[in-house]
């Protein structure tokens, strides 16, 4: 593994903030400690596991936690953190808490014995605490719990200085603590929502035994990148693509409060959007907003290139390419204009930042249409990413704080490709401006019957698929549309959303005879997984 990666979470945060830091051994829940730690106003940031003292040095640390995470911690191969970390954590005295594999790291290090169970065990179990040690993070909690177990190996000798302070049926060492060092080991998950006194124990460590401050607010972090970005660029030029969603949204605005015209919002058309969506962002955020923003029609030329092309993947590439062009083109001409422009402005969040600097490293199953790629090298623009640090919600969170309109807070994610990957076959002009309004009619509804904001994504879908229906007296052979709401936190899982019937009628019975090229409306019962929020 490279020391660049092992280097990359050194470019993260505030250095003088006092933070939590989060070792991360790849597990799948190692955000939601993230995200669990922030909701008590907390700053904390994840970490390789594999990360060196000399990066956690730079920063002021009130406790580490130590990730779950799917290897065995006696198996050859298997990520253990550095030892100058733990020379560090003993000479600063740093409070750990060890989760499911970080516990039994706590365990390989300081002499207890990890092995497999007998039964591995995987869901709730009854965690007693009755007659065992007491322990400062269980403050509050009743004698028998209910947690999440995710784990086949278990602790069956606990390490020297340890003491027992939680079992299960199945595990007799399911929560065990050494006072004298502050360090603390579970087997369980208290992260998932699962675990229903999970964010109780977490809080005991967190604000109880490191006595963090909890004073991570989003005013405080706006004033603080106004302040920082000002004195990065100087008199200098900002260039940064804007499509109306609420990450660009804010961060544009967040841009324009700090270098103000010098920050040059382009918005491209690429004949994809939802219904006239380049004339509602023009407004929201050049006439609202304030902010320097051209907008470049690119219909004819995008849509032109997706003639004929069916494939999803071969979609994304297109637009991705033809989207670097344009804008490519557009930081020609500022420069020309102002006469330099050294930085690009970027709507990275912090789970894109968890996915880049995992111990598993970065995901293979990043879609395309997250990001509708990279900017060529030639451009040599330095990143300015405001939101690098925050999750969605804290997104909104800051949003409000900057005084943006609801509706702008909370929309829902759209891709970047737009419309084409919502269009399966052929992106034709006729089948775009057919699901732009099937797609309106959708939102509409939804806001009217005050259900907006309950869904994390809603959408229409056209398939490439007609069949027959009766309109009047005659019949019609014509497209279907499908409807997909989900409900999620993370997006890593979905569930669809339960849509009142009365609803789906009003919906189904408005797209239908408003929308000339539709005649037959379905709704999306799937979850995620086994299927995806978007289609394609």
């Amino acid at each position: 593994m490279s020391e660049e990666y092992l280097k990359q979470s050194s470019q993260l945060g505030n250095l003088e903030r006092p933070q939590i830091a989060i070792l991360d051994f790849g597990s799948q829940y190692s955000h939601l400690i993230a995200r669990r730690v922030r909701e008590m106003n907390v700053y904390c940031e994840l970490y390789s596991c594999l990360v060196k003292r000399e990066i956690l040095e730079e920063h002021t640390l009130t406790g580490i936690i130590l990730s779950g995470g799917p290897a065995s911690v006696y198996e050859e191969g298997s990520p253990h953190v550095d030892p100058e970390v733990w020379s560090l954590i003993k000479e600063k005295k740093i409070p750990i808490l060890g989760i499911c594999y970080g516990m039994q790291e706590l365990a390989f290090v300081f002499g207890g014995r990890v092995a497999p169970g007998l039964e591995r065990e995987f869901g709730k179990a009854t965690m007693k605490t009755s007659g065992m040690s007491k322990c400062r993070i269980f403050e509050g909690l009743e004698e028998e719990e209910i947690m999440w177990m995710s784990h086949g190996d278990k602790l069956h000798e606990v390490p020297t200085g340890f003491t027992k302070c939680g079992s299960t049926d199945n595990a007799e060492f399911v929560a065990i603590q050494n006072l004298e060092t502050r360090m603390w080991g579970l087997q369980f998950h208290p992260e998932v929502t699962h675990s229903p006194k999970g964010k109780d124990v977490l809080k005991n460590f967190v604000i109880g035994v490191c006595e963090s401050p909890a004073d991570w607010k989003m005013k405080d972090y706006a004033n603080e990148f106004i302040e920082s970005v000002r004195k990065q660029v100087g008199d200098g030029h900002v260039i940064g693509a804007v499509s109306g969603g609420v990450d660009s949204t804010v961060a544009a605005v967040l841009m324009n409060r700090a270098i103000g015209d010098r920050f040059h919002a382009v918005l491209v058309d690429n004949g994809c959007l939802r219904l006239n969506e380049s004339t509602k962002v023009l407004k929201r955020l050049r006439e609202d907003c304030g902010i320097n923003l051209n907008c470049v029609n690119a219909e004819d030329l995008f849509l032109g290139k997706l003639a004929g092309v069916t494939e999803p993947e071969t979609k994304r590439k297109i637009i991705g390419g033809t989207f670097i062009d344009i804008f490519q083109e557009e930081a020609n001409k500022i420069i020309a204009s102002s006469g330099a422009c050294d930085f690009l402005l970027q709507g990275t969040l912090y789970p894109d930042v968890i996915e880049s600097i995992s111990y598993k490293g970065p995901s293979a199953t990043i879609k395309t249409h997250h990001n509708v790629g990279g900017l060529p090298a030639s451009m040599k623009l330095k990143l300015i990413e405001p939101l690098r640090e925050l999750f969605k919600d804290e997104v909104r969170e800051l949003g409000v704080a900057l005084g943006i309109d609801e509706a702008s807070v909370w929309r829902h994610p759209f891709p970047g490709p737009g419309l084409a990957i919502r269009i399966l076959g052929e992106v034709a002009p006729d089948r775009v401006k057919i699901l732009q309004e099937a797609d309106d009619i959708l939102i509409q509804e939804l806001w009217k019957a005050n259900v907006y904001r309950d869904i994390a994504q809603a959408f229409a879908v056209l398939l490439p698929v007609k069949s027959v229906g009766v309109m009047g007296d005659g019949r019609t052979y014509e497209n279907v549309c499908s409807i997909r709401c989900v409900t999620t936190t993370d997006f890593m899982t979905a569930e669809f959303y339960r849509m009142p019937y009365e609803l789906m009628e009003s919906i189904s019975n408005r797209i239908i005879n408003e929308v000339r090229g539709i005649n037959r409306v379905c709704y999306d019962i799937s979850s995620k997984p086994p299927a995806t929020v978007e289609w394609e």
